[in-house]
């Protein structure tokens, strides 16, 4: 995928997808995790407009609509660290996401694109030190992924794709 110095694509890289019907980080990060049955990556997710992605624990719930979707910056993450660790649902490479917070933008990974209303920050939590190391939850403050809502249906697969900055898309 090339684009031209004018084209308003960036090339990224989806470097991994986590879906979990579970919610494994609940009660005292001292108790550890609760256990995730299928270990939650997976090569391709399905997202569906303002549900989020099928099969996930955050999939159709009210209170989560406009967090139903984690995108996170490998280059924020201490080597060795993935979505298992920090329960984001998209891993991307090659754009600061955390900037783009109030925004509208488009991740297409080669099947229908998906476009996503980026929210807030998702902070990270007490957690991060306890499941990848001490101060963990401070060097990952503003830079701890973001939550969206999905505007569109789509597909975002792990490999190569393009990320651009898009309008408010109609809400009818």
């Amino acid at each position: 995928m090339s684009s031209s110095p004018a084209s308003p694509y960036r090339e990224v890289e989806v470097l991994q997808l986590l879906v979990s019907p579970v919610h494994r980080y609940s009660g005292r990060p001292a108790d550890g995790p609760t256990a995730d049955p299928d270990g939650g990556l997976v090569g391709q997710v399905e997202v569906r407009r303002q549900l989020g992605i099928v099969g996930d624990r955050y999939y159709a719930r009210r209170a989560h609509r406009d967090a139903a979707v984690t995108i996170m910056a490998v280059e924020a993450l201490p080597s060795g660290v993935d979505l298992r660790q920090t329960r984001r649902n998209v891993l991307l490479r090659g754009v600061d996401i955390d900037s783009y917070i109030g925004r509208t933008v488009e991740l297409d990974s080669g099947g229908s694109p998906v476009v996503l209303t980026v929210n807030r920050a998702a902070r990270p939590c007490a957690w991060m030190d306890s499941v990848i190391g001490p101060g963990t939850q401070r060097a990952l403050r503003g830079k701890g992924g973001v939550r969206c809502t999905p505007m569109t249906d789509g597909v975002i697969s792990v490999g190569a794709a393009r990320f651009r900055v898009v309008e408010q898309p109609d809400s009818g």
